[in-house]
C-alpha cells in the first residue's frame, strides 16, 4: 500500500516562506515523478509543480515560477516544495501526488496540508 504524507504547511505572513515535505511509503519512490497541487474554496484545483523520476526535468505553473521549487530527495522518498514570497492568494490545501515514470495519469494522493498567506 503506497501512501503520500504532506506537512509543513501553516499560517504566514504575506511575503514568508514555506517548506512542504511529502513523504512516500510503501512503493518505489525512484520511479514515480511526483507534483504538487493545491486547490482553495471555490477553485479548481491547480497543478503547480512537477518533478521527473531521475530529478532531472521540472514543470512550474507561470504564476508560481520564481517563488516556488520543487526538490527531491531519493533517499528518503520524499519530495518537497519550497515556497518563497508567498501571497494571500496562495491560500489553499496543498497536495502531492505520483505517477509511474512519465505516465500521465495519477496513482496516489496525499491527504493535504492547509498553507494560510495573511496579509
Amino acid at each position: 500500500q503506497v501512501q503520500l504524507v504532506e506537512s509543513g504547511g501553516g499560517l504566514v505572513q504575506a511575503g514568508g516562506s514555506l517548506r512542504l515535505s511529502c513523504v512516500v511509503s510503501g512503493g518505489t519512490f525512484n520511479t514515480y515523478s511526483m507534483d504538487w497541487f493545491r486547490q482553495a474554496p471555490g477553485k479548481e484545483r491547480e497543478r503547480l509543480a512537477a518533478i521527473s523520476w531521475r530529478g532531472n526535468s521540472a514543470y512550474y505553473l507561470d504564476s508560481v515560477k520564481g517563488r516556488f521549487t520543487i526538490s527531491r530527495d531519493n533517499a528518503n522518498n520524499t519530495v518537497y516544495l519550497q515556497m518563497n514570497s508567498l501571497k494571500p492568494e496562495d491560500t489553499a490545501t496543498y497536495y502531492c501526488a505520483s505517477r509511474w515514470g512519465a505516465a500521465i495519469t495519477y496513482d496516489y494522493w496525499g491527504q493535504g496540508t492547509q498553507v494560510t498567506v495573511f496579509s
